[in-house]
């Protein structure tokens, strides 16, 4: 019986770091994100959706979705994000359930949702544990500033764009506080393995 366990926390928290170190114990990762991407480059499901509804205004030259323009809209405007997510999120669950069944064989998994809750994929059930990665509010926009090159008003938005991750504890079955270096999340994480594989 394949374990599902759902990755999710907020905008630079450290799922990615996280991620690493589940590839690195050979655990498949499903990256939700990398499955959006996938389904916006041209012609496929989410970029049909995307163009018909918002219109050509929002394609290149070369046609790719103009993620940037898009992003501008999306990110200050909760009436198009909303409309954003009812096109593109069924179209995401379908290709993450497609996904999970490929590793049927595998004893555990992760499935990396930075939407995980605010999508309804909690709703469907398509994990059977969710781990939220959460660090104070004051760290997570310094952290994503500095990764991302924003401004103290572009990195807020963003955030903010997102359900608390407080709230994101409250609904998760483990939470691991990444205040620390790398290797102190990463032993945090080691503990979690153990405690899945015994309630496993």
């Amino acid at each position: 019986m394949t374990y599902v366990l759902a990755l999710t926390g907020g905008i630079a928290t450290g799922k990615s770091t996280a991620d690493q170190f589940f590839k690195n114990k050979n655990i498949p990762v499903i990256d939700c994100d990398q499955i959006a991407h996938d389904l916006m480059k041209p012609q496929n499901a989410s970029w049909l959706a995307i163009k018909e509804h918002f219109g050509p205004a929002y394609l290149n030259a070369d046609q790719t979705i103009n993620r940037k323009k898009l992003g501008q809209l999306v990110f200050s405007n909760q009436n198009a994000l909303d409309q954003l997510n009812q096109l593109t999120h069924p179209l995401i669950f379908a290709k993450t359930i497609q996904k999970i069944k490929e590793y049927q064989k595998q004893k555990l998994v992760i499935l990396d949702a930075p939407v995980y809750f605010e999508s309804g994929m909690d709703k469907k059930k398509l994990a059977d544990g969710v781990l939220v990665i959460t660090l104070p509010q004051k760290m997570q926009l310094a952290r994503l500033k500095k990764r991302n090159g924003l401004t103290d008003k572009e990195a807020r938005i963003r955030i903010d764009s997102q359900m608390s991750l407080a709230k994101k504890a409250e609904m998760a079955d483990f939470v691991i506080e990444n205040t620390g270096t790398i290797k102190e999340l990463e032993k945090k994480l080691e503990q979690l393995l153990i405690k899945i594989k015994e309630e496993g």
